[in-house]
């Protein structure tokens, strides 16, 4: 382990000094974050029907999806890119460690740095100004530390998928159109996953996305109790070693197959 905890933590660390990008960031997320609270807002206003979320508990799920955003995946890893590009990537394989495990930790830094660097402060904002909520209980809180974990396992996995198919295709911005837009829809950043309409909620429960934000949603609000984190969080780790899983396979033919020209 002490060969990818000395990774992760020398990019954490590297990753960390972007403050000014975080500012910048944290500036962006309160601005969409006050425009979905104004839609939102207009929703329950003018609609009389019972919904399956309080519009305070929509407010809660909206700045914890702001200040958890940089959870979400962006895409490959670009400096792994660029080593495919220029052959350097050679030179990664010739490390002592499993390759695959290397860059799944470069991948959980590059979440978990800018995730800490934006997620207090806005927090703490949108706690004192912008009406964030108290987690439902002292269970429900516990319950979404532990998910969040499972959280980060399971969008480094599917960052790192992403990373790999960049063997095969070089550019690899199609792939991660469409992927990150499965994430943006179905993952509850976008609309909370308890307002999609019930035809759908069969789907959305099965999808790993719903697991890279709105279980640990669900459970800091209540919507899902505290006592039944078990179902929640076994999804999003099954889900978790299955990428993992089809990872280390797909990375294992392109090693194989692959062709470094120059020198």
């Amino acid at each position: 382990m002490k060969p990818y905890w000395a990774i992760l933590s020398a990019r954490f660390r590297m990753l960390l000094q972007y403050r000014a990008a975080a500012v910048a960031g944290l500036a962006t997320q309160v601005f969409w974050g006050l425009i979905r609270m104004m839609i939102f807002g207009a929703f329950y206003a003018s609609t009389t029907a019972a919904q399956p979320m309080s519009y305070a508990q929509v407010v809660t799920y909206i700045w914890l999806g702001q200040a958890l955003l940089r959870m979400i995946l962006w895409g490959y890893d670009v400096d792994v890119r660029n080593m495919i590009r220029s052959g350097t990537l050679a030179y990664e394989m010739l490390r002592p460690v499993p390759l695959y495990w290397f860059w799944y930790a470069r991948s959980m830094a590059s979440l978990m740095a800018p995730t800490l660097l934006r997620a207090v402060p806005m927090l703490i904002l949108a706690g004192l100004f912008f009406g964030l909520g108290p987690p439902a209980s002292w269970g429900a809180l516990g319950a979404f530390a532990v998910s969040i974990g499972a959280s980060l396992l399971l969008s480094a996995a599917i960052s790192t998928l992403l990373t790999i198919t960049l063997l095969w295709t070089i550019s690899g911005d199609g792939i991660r159109s469409l992927i990150s837009a499965a994430v943006w829809l179905f993952s509850g950043i976008m609309v909370p996953l308890p307002l999609f309409p019930e035809w759908a909620q069969t789907v959305l429960r099965v999808l790993p996305f719903r697991g890279i934000f709105d279980t640990p949603l669900q459970l800091y609000t209540g919507l899902i109790p505290a006592g039944q984190i078990i179902g929640p969080l076994l999804h999003q780790l099954a889900w978790a070693a299955a990428l993992v899983a089809l990872g280390r396979f797909v990375l294992s033919r392109g090693t194989r197959r692959l062709v470094v020209q120059g020198g």
